[in-house]
């Protein structure tokens, strides 16, 4: 029930951190993925290695809020697997922190055009490809940011948020057609978590808020993914489930 033999997917944001570490997870399941990332080179890098490993993957630039990529990467993930596409990942994410006052409309905008309006472009990219045999999945990622707020970076809390809520309509919407929809919110040592990581005060914080004391390895969250997107959670949709050690409890 944990394998994901026969099936295809497509991860965005996978050239580096936790999707990467997802797309090999689901290449070591059985999976045909494609890797897609808006740096090529490391989206390759990555499907290499999956292929070095024995699995099948291709790789494909994506930049998810532009709906011709995302269309494209659509079609390429549901030919690994006779033009169904079961499983999607949407992982991209980008950053733009500043304190409240000096956070700019251009900021705010560019976080929530890639968390929420990237989640609803690929989704519905592709939506077309998808089966409705129980096999369809769709992962969104979203963070402790979207349930509990964050400090210095308001644009990403509330895009993470707005994945929190389309997450749950989306879920309504397509189990008529048997296709679950969940987040996961995860933690681990990242680049997007490196400037935290590496500032001592900053590092000490959120340690504290971290109930097992430790970051995850982007590998220990990978296996979480593998489980929804398989059969063993045929009977999941709606849902948030965070996987940060205790972060959010």
């Amino acid at each position: 029930m944990f394998t994901l033999n026969g099936k295809s997917a497509l991860v965005t944001g996978a050239g580096n951190g936790i999707g990467a570490s997802v797309a090999r997870a689901f290449g070591r399941a059985g999976a045909a993925v494609v890797v897609t990332d808006i740096d090529e080179v490391a989206a390759k890098a990555v499907a290499d290695q999956i292929v070095g490993d024995g699995g099948v993957a291709e790789a494909a630039a994506l930049d998810v809020r532009d709906a011709g990529q995302a269309a494209a990467a659509a079609a390429l993930a549901a030919g690994l697997n006779g033009g169904v596409l079961n499983i999607v990942v949407n992982n991209a994410g980008a950053i733009a922190p500043a304190m409240f006052p000096k956070m700019t409309a251009e900021k705010f905008r560019f976080v929530l055009d890639v968390h929420v309006g990237g989640t609803f472009t690929v989704s519905q990219a592709a939506l077309p490809h998808m089966p409705e045999d129980g096999t369809g999945r769709i992962i969104n990622v979203t963070s402790a940011a979207g349930l509990t707020g964050t400090i210095g970076q308001v644009n990403y809390g509330a895009a993470k948020a707005g994945v929190i809520g389309l997450t749950k309509s989306l879920a309504r919407e397509l189990a008529k057609k048997q296709i679950t929809v969940n987040a996961l919110a995860p933690l681990a040592a990242t680049s997007m978590t490196e400037t935290v990581r590496t500032n001592e005060k900053l590092a000490e914080k959120q340690l504290a808020r971290i109930a097992l004391g430790r970051w995850a390895d982007a590998e220990e969250i990978a296996p979480v993914f593998v489980f929804f997107a398989s059969d063993a959670a045929s009977y999941i949709t709606g849902q948030v489930l965070p996987v940060d050690g205790g972060t959010v409890i």
